[in-house]
């Protein structure tokens, strides 16, 4: 998704008293557990991720349904990925949170006993209809807190006429052969065999796609493994790509939107690491013949996928929780959910969404993994400054003087002081 965003840095360290005090801000009610759902708000408030031009569209019309069916205003206020975690965070630090809130990080608010849980505001029906990796990864302390709202799964993009000029048949399905195949590109082309995305933008999503395959991961049986020999391995991995010259110049530099996808989108590179937005990009404007086939794994195991999903979070004031539950009644219905979805070029988070979005065949190489795609630990409150350090480190160990395992050994130090 895009997620041209920093981390939730700013402590929350007491702002349950803060927000008590407050008494709620949108519409109170008259209960004082700061979440009971004494007395009707008049109004409750969302602050929305912008996804696309689509987005103000939808919720603006979601708006106006949600009214006529509850009685209720929803304000809304669409904000730029750019903007919308520090705007959050202030409104949050300042007492006056949304009632809804759709972000890509929750469990620091979830810590500080500030949100819904869905047992108090997610019908059972709802519940369950949601898949399970992403109920797992919205769940801090056995205790569903972030709802998704929609997901992505990434895979690997390869443009056809590269391949034809290179000799290359098929896609790699190996380690082994891609390194061999980018070489071909780059030695027998104009472009890059591989555009690697690990600047600040997005490189904890690029460097996890490629530690699933070699069996890594940020994680391990509760404790965190980011300097693990997998991942070690796979940070040499992509450092020798970038040394040996068969990517595009400063891949530790390289942002996702306007570096490695653009590239792709211009033909530039022969192969990159993508999702159904860039599809959709490329399908309009038909400047690039392209494939989209399962990752390469080192492991000789079926290819694994990086997934995510991002969060519409409730946070408790006195008297919505009966509006929230009301929101959450609409938006998971199949004729909003799915329409938002669709607009917005990404994929389902209900198994109701997959059977409806199957007959897609060009959706299919994503939903033949949904269901077992791997995601970041977005369930741990460290998660939100280790991704930080991530996006502001990891690129240096794939340049000319980087270290890849003093990189990771310094960002596995972080993670467990959680500093």
């Amino acid at each position: 998704m895009n997620r041209r965003t920093q981390a939730l840095a700013i402590g929350v360290t007491g702002l349950a008293l803060t927000l008590a005090a407050c008494g709620g801000g949108t519409g109170a009610g008259d209960s004082e557990s700061g979440g009971g759902d004494g007395g009707k708000v008049e109004s409750i408030k969302l602050v929305a991720a912008e996804y696309s031009a689509e987005t103000a569209g939808f919720w603006e019309d979601f708006a106006k349904t949600y009214q006529e069916k509850t009685g209720t205003k929803l304000e809304v206020q669409v904000v730029s990925w750019d903007d919308i975690d520090q705007q959050s965070s202030t409104m949050i630090q300042n007492g006056n949170p949304p009632d809804i809130l759709n972000l890509n990080a929750y469990a620091s608010y979830a810590q500080d006993n500030l949100l819904y849980s869905a047992d108090e505001v997610l019908s059972p029906e709802v519940k369950s209809d949601l898949l399970p990796n992403f109920v797992e990864s919205g769940t801090f302390e056995g205790k569903l807190y972030g709802m998704p709202d929609l997901s992505s799964a990434r895979a690997l993009f390869y443009n056809k006429a590269l391949f034809e000029q290179a000799g290359i048949d098929a896609p790699p399905t190996t380690w082994d052969e891609f390194a061999t195949d980018a070489k071909k590109i780059a030695d027998a082309t104009d472009s890059a065999g591989y555009a690697m995305p690990l600047g600040p933008e997005e490189s904890q999503a690029e460097f996890s796609i490629w530690m699933f395959n070699n069996g890594g991961n940020w994680k391990t049986d509760g404790a965190w493994s980011i300097n693990s020999p997998q991942n070690v391995e796979t940070l040499e991995f992509l450092k020798k790509l970038a040394d040996d010259g068969v990517t595009q110049n400063n891949p530790g530099k390289t942002n996702r939107t306007d570096g490695a996808f653009a590239d792709f989108a211009a033909g530039k590179a022969g192969m990159v690491v993508g999702f159904s937005p860039l599809a959709a990009q490329l399908d309009e404007a038909g400047k690039v013949e392209y494939g989209v086939a399962p990752m390469p794994s080192n492991t000789g195991e079926e290819p694994k996928s990086y997934g995510v999903t991002d969060y519409l979070m409730a946070f408790k004031k006195d008297g919505n929780a009966e509006a929230v539950k009301a929101f959450y009644d609409l938006y998971y219905q199949p004729d909003q959910v799915n329409t938002f979805i669709e607009n917005e070029g990404f994929l389902p988070v209900t198994q109701s969404g997959v059977e409806k979005f199957s007959s897609n065949a060009d959706l299919k190489v994503y939903l033949d993994t949904l269901t077992g795609v791997q995601l970041t630990p977005t369930d741990d409150p460290k998660w939100d400054t280790t991704k930080l350090a991530v996006q502001q480190e990891l690129g240096a160990a794939v340049g000319p003087d980087g270290d890849p395992k003093a990189i990771l050994d310094d960002l596995q130090e972080q993670a467990e002081s959680g500093s």
